[in-house]
C-alpha cells in the first residue's frame, strides 16, 4: 500500500467512522457510508471516508484502503482492504467482475417493464470543473461498454422501488442508465431526477449500496449489507413503498 501522510481526526471523527463498521476481519473492513461523505478526493475540503481510515492505522503506519468508491451522495456498502495481499486480491476480483454489487433506488414510476438489463456505452464528458457520463454509439471516441439490471420492488401513485446491479463499474452508470430508460433517480440533479416524491423534498439522490457480495482473500465469499438510512426510508414510506423489500 502506499506510504500516505497520515491525517488528524478528531475523536468525534474517529468515533463516527467507527461506528459505520458493518463487518471486520483480518483481511477487509466494509463500512454503511453516510450520503454526503465523499469516498477519495472531491473537491470539498472535508475529510473523506478515505482520510477517515487512518482512524485503523497499525502501529506500523499502515492502514486499511479503499477497494472500491460510491458517489458522494450515495448510501452504503463500501468495502476496505486491511493488508496488502488483499487489496491485491480484491483489486484483481473487481477486474474480473467477482464482486456483486446490489443496490436501492427510488425512481418516479415503476420501469416499463418491470424488469430487464440495460447494454449501452458511456462516454465521459467534462463541463466546466464537473464531469459527466452520456449514453453513446459503439463507435463514439472514449465509449465504453457497461451493463445495468433493474428489478422493481415495489410500486405505489408516488413512485417506485428498484432494486439495481451493475455488471460494470462505469462512473454514475446506474444513474445514467436509469435516466436513459426514463426513470431518472429522484434527487437526481445531474441526470433530470426530480427534486420532490409525495410532496415531499428529496433530501439527496436516492440510491443506497444495500449489500455487497465478494470473494474472500481468504477463501470462500462474504455478503455484507447495510440498511437504508433514515432519509431514504422516510421517503421511501411517504411515497407507500416498504423500504425493507
Amino acid at each position: 500500500m502506499t506510504p500516505r501522510t497520515p491525517v488528524a481526526l478528531t475523536e468525534d471523527e474517529i468515533a463516527a467512522v467507527r461506528s459505520w463498521v458493518i463487518h471486520e476481519d483480518a483481511a477487509v473492513i466494509a463500512f454503511a457510508k453516510p450520503a454526503g461523505l465523499s469516498s477519495q478526493g472531491g473537491r470539498i475540503q472535508a475529510h473523506t471516508l478515505d482520510d477517515l481510515l487512518w482512524a485503523f492505522a497499525r502501529s506500523n503506519g499502515k492502514r486499511p484502503e479503499l477497494v472500491h468508491r460510491l458517489d458522494r451522495d450515495t448510501s452504503g456498502v463500501i468495502l476496505a482492504a486491511r493488508t496488502k495481499p488483499a487489496a491485491s486480491f480484491l483489486g484483481k476480483a473487481i477486474q474480473a467482475h467477482r464482486l456483486t454489487k446490489t443496490y436501492l433506488a427510488l425512481v418516479p414510476a415503476a420501469p416499463e417493464p418491470a424488469q430487464g438489463d440495460i447494454n449501452v456505452p458511456l462516454v465521459r464528458e467534462e463541463i466546466g470543473r464537473e464531469s459527466y457520463m452520456r449514453v453513446a454509439a459503439f463507435d463514439t471516441k472514449g465509449a465504453q461498454g457497461s451493463r445495468s439490471r433493474y428489478r422493481t420492488l415495489a410500486a405505489s401513485a408516488e413512485g417506485a422501488l428498484v432494486e439495481l446491479q451493475p455488471f460494470t463499474g462505469r462512473m454514475h452508470q446506474l444513474r445514467v442508465h436509469m435516466a436513459h430508460i426514463g426513470r431518472p433517480l429522484i434527487g437526481d440533479v445531474r441526470y433530470g431526477g426530480a427534486l420532490t416524491a409525495a410532496g415531499r423534498g428529496a433530501p439527496r439522490l436516492m440510491l443506497h449500496a444495500t449489500s455487497l457480495r465478494f470473494p474472500h482473500p481468504e477463501g470462500g465469499e462474504r455478503t455484507v449489507t447495510a440498511e437504508p438510512p433514515e432519509d431514504f426510508r422516510a421517503l421511501a414510506e411517504a411515497m407507500g413503498l416498504n423500504p425493507h423489500p
